[in-house]
């Protein structure tokens, strides 16, 4: 409710609001993952946060190097 709040009132400046978006997206992923899908640092589910941690690698690969690609052809392409 409180990114709706935000962006319904118009109170804060664009970035202020992006800002609050993002934090409180990541603060849902995290109760979810704790409360639902029970992640934790117990051994006996070592593995199920080891594979989160792989599968969170592999996507910050996949978007970073995306991300770097399409900056790097963008650049590429400006017509000078």
């Amino acid at each position: 409710m409180i990114p709706f709040a935000v962006v319904m009132s118009g109170a804060l400046s664009t970035a202020a609001t992006v800002v609050v978006i993002a934090v409180t997206a990541v603060l849902q992923i995290l109760v979810q993952l704790v409360m639902f899908m029970h992640m934790n640092t117990k051994a006996d589910e070592g593995w199920n946060l080891m594979s989160f941690v792989f599968t969170l690698t592999i996507l910050v690969l996949v978007v970073g190097g995306s991300l770097w690609i399409m900056q790097h052809l963008h650049l590429s392409m400006m017509i000078g």
